[in-house]
């Protein structure tokens, strides 16, 4: 892999998982890529998994030597945690070099959302020619009708489709069953998916009450929804 796989994966994470709206996903974009530009400027040769504590330190002294503003330093600290967060999340480091880096405390602010104009180019996105267009379309509009995490979006069973009453059952934070209202539009986007699609699937053993399914049967990663969806 490269940055670039590296900053596409966390891209749809951020999109998907966090809901962002476009000028914040550039804005979290631009932070890792000034780690990038630094890397190639000192003639480091790391890729994200390989980076340490040490080599965010120097990049913040060269900020500061440059006479960056403190506030845009923590913004990139802000983004470079949010960065390692999402590598550790999907299994691609351990270790958050982050984590011992001081930065100054700026006020909370409310996070941004997308926009009804920003999910209607998503939906626009998606090939409805292919099979996989089917059931992203019905992930989609399920993980926003409904409001789901994505892990709660891959883990949705069958059994817990209560469509005709206009619910679902979902497992959340704490194992926790959560029941959510579910919209007509999901609704048919559900049903036409698993009587379409899913129904000629090859189902692997012990995934046959699983909603989504990749086209081998399996249940989907959180990785995958991300790239299927960005």
């Amino acid at each position: 892999m490269n940055w670039q796989s590296y900053i596409r994966g966390f891209v749809a994470y951020l999109k998907l998982e966090k809901g962002l709206a476009k000028h914040s996903l550039d804005a979290y974009v631009r932070d890792v890529g000034k780690l990038q530009e630094f890397l190639l400027l000192k003639k480091i040769d790391k890729l994200p998994p390989a980076i340490e504590p040490d080599d965010l330190n120097q990049l913040l002294l060269y900020l500061n030597d440059m006479g960056i503003h403190q506030r845009s330093q923590a913004r990139l600290l802000s983004g470079l945690r949010a960065f390692y967060k999402y590598l550790i999340l999907e299994g691609i480091v351990e270790d958050d070099p982050t984590e011992l880096i001081d930065s100054p405390k700026l006020p909370r602010t409310l996070p941004d959302f997308l926009t009804v104009e920003e999910i209607n180019l998503i939906i626009q996105q998606i090939d409805m020619s292919r099979l996989d267009g089917e059931r992203n379309r019905a992930m989609f509009e399920t993980l926003y009708g409904c409001g789901l995490r994505v892990s709660e979006l891959i883990n949705l069973r069958l059994t817990n489709l209560f469509l005709k009453e206009g619910f679902i059952k979902v497992l959340g934070k704490g194992d926790k069953d959560r029941l959510i209202p579910i919209d007509p539009t999901s609704v048919k986007y559900i049903k036409s998916y698993v009587r379409f699609v899913r129904s000629d699937i090859l189902i692997k053993s012990g995934e046959e009450d699983i909603l989504f399914l990749s086209r081998r049967g399996k249940r989907l990663t959180r990785q995958y929804v991300f790239m299927a969806l960005k």
